[in-house]
């Protein structure tokens, strides 16, 4: 099996394009103005047929990682349609590859996302996706805005 990594330095302010298909958009920029090292790509670019996407992480921390607690909200055609938070690390029996991860080490990983079983109608969705390494949601790790654009409603 042939696995190919870009590890490409992303200056905060400009989109990059992660899918784009006949049914569906998807683009993310930085949230905050730190320069990181981050590749984030997710296939199917796809909503027909409720497809089960796989995501490819690849990401230098700027802090170490004992704690790690992700924010979610998402907004459709403006309206505020979720806010969710969850501690993915705790210190203690954590299961993602990301915890316990060093300031400066590479993380790789790839996991499935299962949100595509929603029924999304037709627009934009804006998505804030934010980490932080303090359950205070003071200290961010990392912030990423999505674009996701769905084009026609999926059968």
């Amino acid at each position: 099996m042939f696995q190919l990594f870009f590890f490409i330095l992303f200056t905060p302010g400009l989109s990059e394009l992660l899918c784009t298909s006949p049914d569906l958009e998807i683009s993310y920029i930085f949230c905050d103005s730190i320069v990181q090292t981050f590749v984030f790509n997710i296939t199917p670019c796809t909503l027909v047929n409720k497809p089960i996407w796989n995501v490819v992480l690849t990401w230098i921390p700027r802090s170490d990682i004992t704690f790690l607690k992700i924010v979610f909200k998402v907004w459709y055609d403006g309206a505020k349609a979720l806010d969710w938070k969850e501690v993915l690390c705790s210190g203690a029996d954590d299961e993602y590859v990301v915890c316990g991860a060093l300031k400066g080490e590479t993380v790789a990983t790839t996991f499935d996302v299962k949100g595509a079983r929603t029924m999304f109608p037709k627009g934009k969705y804006t998505i804030i996706m934010q980490g932080f390494s303090d359950d205070s949601e003071k200290n961010m790790l990392i912030c990423l805005n999505f674009t996701m654009t769905v084009k026609k409603e999926a059968l």
